[in-house]
């Protein structure tokens, strides 16, 4: 049974049991990923996952379920659990089938290119990036992992008010990770790249990089464990903004667990910073025309200058405040209830060049990777304490890396204390996106 003879019968059925106002979200996700180890692929996966998930209107609630099988027993599967999960529902969660907006971007996120990359072709090219790196110096000793990966998701929402929508994404990402050892020393860094365009790619320029990034740390010493000014590379800053971004939802501040609760209007950043949400971010690994409850994506800024502007909303949450929705719902999976969430969301980039920030330090220290962001964060007070590598700045120029940093502050007194952004955007494996940040102060100890 194909797609739309299955959404046809299941509207039928779902208003020959009593439902209203009905929708069909299918979600489609293959996905290529190939790990190799000194020469030989040690992991491979080829998968498929989708489903279709359906929400409709009984009694007056929103009842949801989901079915990874288009067929007829889904059909009766799907509207008797909708049914039932319309007990569970909260009388105060009023819930609305969209019935469309006025306009929606034309936009192709989908690499017609990139998809016809060959499985063999990805292969070779991990291999030679291994070869690459462990060619690169005697010094580095092995790939923890070596990966490359290729995901393309398919999305479609139709409903019983003549909304039918639908988008395509791909992308490419590498992941390795390097270990390199001088004398008593060893080293790991981790490295990444994230793009469209496979013939972008080239396996020396992959490997320098990741060989670089763990040479550069071999010799680290201690330093003074006091408050230095900090300049965070953008895959930190992008990584510790990440942790929080998801205090911008209105979710979140409207269930009381969010420091940007009754912040609108307010100054909650350095005048340098501005935040946007942009679903067309030619790139983005979470562009989309619609969210996920068919409403037209558009961009947002959230922090102009410096002061808290928008917050991201979804249906409900717009009712509550009595507002617009932003087109920020969102589900993980078709699997998923309908939430709140970003499509690509970053922290405004300048057009200052990192190695600008970098020479404007008489003192500090310049951070590379964060670890423990999980652990070692207090998403609703803003706090964190996290493990960093980084290294000693002086006069411009960086000194010697340091062993083993632990970085503390609070996430929207850094927003405050930002001195300066460059203009290196970037999104690491994520949707939430940082350029480089100058900091003026955190605590750093050495242990």
């Amino acid at each position: 049974m194909n797609l739309q003879e299955f959404q046809s019968k299941l509207f039928e059925a779902a208003q020959a049991s009593g439902f209203s106002d009905v929708e069909m979200y299918y979600e489609n996700k293959e996905v290529f990923g190939c790990q190799v180890y000194q020469g030989e692929i040690d992991q491979y996966e080829i998968a498929e996952d989708g489903g279709v998930s359906f929400r409709g209107m009984f009694d007056g609630k929103m009842g949801y379920a989901y079915s990874e099988k288009i067929d007829d027993a889904s059909i009766s599967f799907l509207l008797k659990s909708a049914k039932e999960n319309t007990r569970i529902m909260n009388e105060e969660d009023v819930e609305e089938i969209f019935a469309g907006s006025e306009h929606y971007d034309e936009r192709n996120f989908f690499s017609e290119v990139l998809n016809n990359v060959t499985i063999p072709e990805k292969i070779q090219f991990i291999k030679d990036v291994e070869r690459e790196i462990l060619t690169a110096d005697p010094r580095i000793t092995a790939t923890d992992y070596c990966m490359i990966k290729s995901e393309s998701v398919t999305r479609n929402l139709v409903n019983n008010k003549g909304l039918t929508l639908s988008d395509r994404m791909n992308y490419l990402y590498l992941m390795v990770e390097v270990i390199a050892k001088d004398g008593e020393d060893t080293k790991s860094a981790f490295s990444f790249q994230v793009t469209k365009d496979f013939q972008e790619l080239d396996a020396k320029e992959v490997g320098k990089k990741a060989a670089d990034e763990v040479l550069s740390q071999i010799g680290s010493r201690n330093i003074a464990s006091k408050d230095y000014p900090v300049l965070l590379r953008n895959d930190a800053a992008a990584s510790l903004f990440s942790v929080f971004s998801s205090n911008f939802s209105a979710e979140k501040t409207q269930a009381g667990i969010s420091s940007l609760k009754d912040k609108l209007g307010v100054k909650i950043a350095a005048e340098k910073i501005s935040i946007v949400d942009d679903p067309f971010l030619e790139g983005g690994l979470a562009s989309r025309t619609f969210d996920s409850e068919g409403v037209a994506s558009r961009k947002l800024t959230l922090v102009e200058s410096g002061v808290l502007s928008s917050l991201l909303h979804n249906q409900k949450t717009a009712k509550k405040e009595q507002t617009e929705t932003t087109g920020h719902a969102h589900k993980d999976s078709y699997k998923s209830a309908v939430k709140v969430g970003p499509s690509n969301l970053y922290i405004q980039p300048s057009e200052v060049p990192f190695e600008e920030l970098l020479a404007s330090m008489d003192e500090g220290v310049f951070i590379t990777n964060l670890s423990g962001l999980h652990s070692g964060t207090n998403e609703v007070s803003g706090d964190f304490s996290v493990a960093a590598n980084g290294f000693y700045v002086k006069d411009g120029k960086i000194q010697y890396p340091v062993n083993l940093m632990t970085i503390a502050g609070n996430f929207y007194q850094l927003l405050l204390d930002v001195k300066e952004i460059g203009a290196d955007l970037i999104f690491p494996l994520s949707p939430v996106g940082a350029p480089s940040m100058l900091v003026k102060s955190l605590s750093v100890t050495v242990e």
